[in-house]
């Protein structure tokens, strides 16, 4: 089988979900698949050393800055005499070779449930392009079954037309790391272990960090509330008195991520409420360091208003770093019982859970329990079931 499979984005120079995906998945079937010819199209200034892949794997640049995948790949269709067509994520060229089968990826709808957080151009790409080019495709990935559930509802494709098949995690690179190689990777950013809440991912709306930041607040409200006129009412009923770690006020709030869409508002929200010195933008973090700044953390808060997988969450767990994330979406399916889950739009839900974590005994508990949900993620599994699935589109089965 002469599969094509549109690397475009698996070796971004920063990788975020589409990208994470799209690389493992790759480096997964190379693994695994000998039989069949890959042809992997990329931008033309991907840098990439063809020789440590197999030999069945062909490396070919696209020369097109723009309408790469409607022009440059649907070209390539045409010359490579490929049975399929792989796209890691939902655009398919709409000019492409008519004995072509197609198998794509959709990530999530979020644009459907949240317009007001979304670019219009994305909106309409969704509505006018993809909703088509969904309902052309032989068979479409899931990344879970909350995203499965949303084209069954919102987009109206047939449910025998989806598999599911979840994403995993590299436990080579996303693993615990502790003494003194900790103290040493956290000192570059002048943080301390367990004196930080983490977030992981791009810096925009849709990502809530607005009312993460406002919970924050009020965690470090509470810790100060012992020093102020108003400390006894402030501390009244609060969580904060079972948990001794927090009751200073050096804790502190750590966001890793690019700057994305309308962020300037979450940017400057620090300043306005009083914490500018609490709240650490780091910007663009390399892999290699993100498993010290998961080690270290209290806890990963990821209060997201959607996602369509939550892969956050998985290098979290991976380094023992317990999870709060929303009770909507997808992301209770990939948490399980293992993470406090929290209604994303009460930020009291969100302060309180941020609270929980800086118990010692509970945090514990959350990360035993990270670990034994880890186990049901994996790139082995995800690149064995679209293999599976490649063949059955190849043979007219699916």
């Amino acid at each position: 089988m002469r599969i094509g499979f549109d690397g475009s984005r698996s070796f971004a120079s920063w990788r975020t979900g589409t990208e994470n995906y799209s690389y493992y998945l790759l480096k997964n079937l190379a693994k695994i698949d000998i039989e069949n010819d890959y042809f992997v199209y990329l931008r033309p200034s991907t840098k990439i050393r063809s020789e440590e892949w197999p030999k069945n794997f062909t490396f070919k640049a696209i020369n097109f800055l723009y309408l790469w995948t409607q022009v440059g790949l649907g070209i390539e269709t045409f010359k490579d005499n490929l049975d399929l067509l792989f796209i890691p994520a939902h655009t398919l060229p709409i000019v492409r070779n008519p004995r072509l089968k197609t198998v794509l990826t959709v990530h999530d709808l979020g644009s459907e449930y949240l317009p007001g957080y979304h670019q219009l151009k994305q909106i309409l790409y969704l509505k006018f392009i993809t909703k088509i080019q969904l309902k052309t495709a032989i068979k479409i990935i899931a990344v879970s079954n909350a995203t499965k559930k949303d084209l069954v509802e919102k987009v109206g494709i047939k449910e025998e037309k989806i598999k599911v098949i979840y994403e995993g995690v590299d436990r080579e690179v996303f693993k615990a790391v502790k003494g003194k190689m900790l103290v040493n990777s956290l000192r570059q950013y002048n943080l301390v272990s367990k004196n930080f809440f983490l977030f992981v991912g791009t810096i925009q709306p849709r990502k809530n960090l607005e009312r993460l930041i406002k919970a924050f607040s009020d965690v470090i409200l509470r810790a100060r509330a012992p020093f102020s006129e108003e400390g006894s009412q402030v501390r009244k009923n609060s969580l904060i008195d079972s948990s001794p770690s927090v009751q200073n006020d050096s804790i502190k709030l750590v966001l890793v991520g690019d700057k994305g869409w309308k962020s300037d508002e979450i940017y400057e929200l620090p300043k306005k409420l009083g914490i500018e010195g609490k709240v650490k933008f780091l910007g663009r973090v390399e892999d290699r360091d993100l498993p010290a700044l998961y080690s270290g953390a209290l806890g990963l808060v990821y209060p997201s208003l959607f996602e369509g997988f939550g892969l956050p969450i998985l290098e979290a767990f991976s380094c023992g770093c317990p999870v709060l994330t929303s009770n909507i979406s997808s992301l209770p399916e990939v948490a399980g019982e293992a993470a406090i889950l929290v209604d994303p739009y009460n930020i009291d839900a969100i302060r309180d859970g941020m609270i929980k974590l800086t118990d010692n005994n509970f945090r514990d508990k959350l990360t035993k329990k990270g670990y034994l949900q880890l186990n049901k993620f994996s790139w082995q599994i995800a690149a064995k079931e679209t293999l599976k699935l490649f063949k059955e589109v190849n043979s007219g089965a699916s």
